[in-house]
């Protein structure tokens, strides 16, 4: 098996270790004291293409591999961790289950949306049931034109 870098995800290294030194770095300890989220770094990790970066071409994405995603989060969160938790749960947890299991019309309508601004969140974890999606009770109900959700989360990535 061969664990070298190809081309393409030597260059997404370069970019974003370049990227993540010029715009990262010099806000990362102020985004962690304050908790705020960085919006001016994520629009421009959309514009260039990061943001979504494994959502196929036919989708409007870059059509990345897995292991470039990983390299473009590695690289971020050498510098912030929060910033780098944001692109990971964006791409991975977001995108990902969507590219993977989602039917045409749910790629369709909603990769376009992960790459072109929208950014993707991750709800798991409730009062008595932690992170443990086994014994989470929030439920969603088909109410026709929208859903109907119940139940409560503590904390969305």
């Amino acid at each position: 098996m061969d664990f070298n870098l190809t081309k393409e995800q030597a260059l997404v290294r370069k970019a974003l270790a370049e990227f993540t030194e010029a715009e990262v770095k010099p806000i990362a300890a102020e985004t962690d004291r304050t908790s705020q989220y960085p919006k001016d770094t994520i629009d421009k990790l959309f514009r260039y293409g990061v943001m979504g970066m494994c959502v196929p071409k036919e989708y409007g994405g870059p059509g990345a591999d897995d292991v470039s995603a990983a390299i473009a989060v590695e690289e971020l969160s050498k510098q912030c961790a929060s910033t780098g938790d944001i692109v990971a749960t964006h791409n991975g947890l977001c995108c990902g289950p969507i590219i993977n299991f989602g039917t045409e019309e749910q790629k369709k309508k909603y990769l376009s949306m992960l790459v072109n601004g929208k950014v993707g969140a991750f709800a798991l974890t409730e009062p008595d049931a932690g992170s443990d999606a086994s014994k989470g009770t929030t439920t969603a109900e088909d109410a026709g034109d929208h859903w109907v959700l119940n139940g409560s989360k503590i904390f969305i990535t």
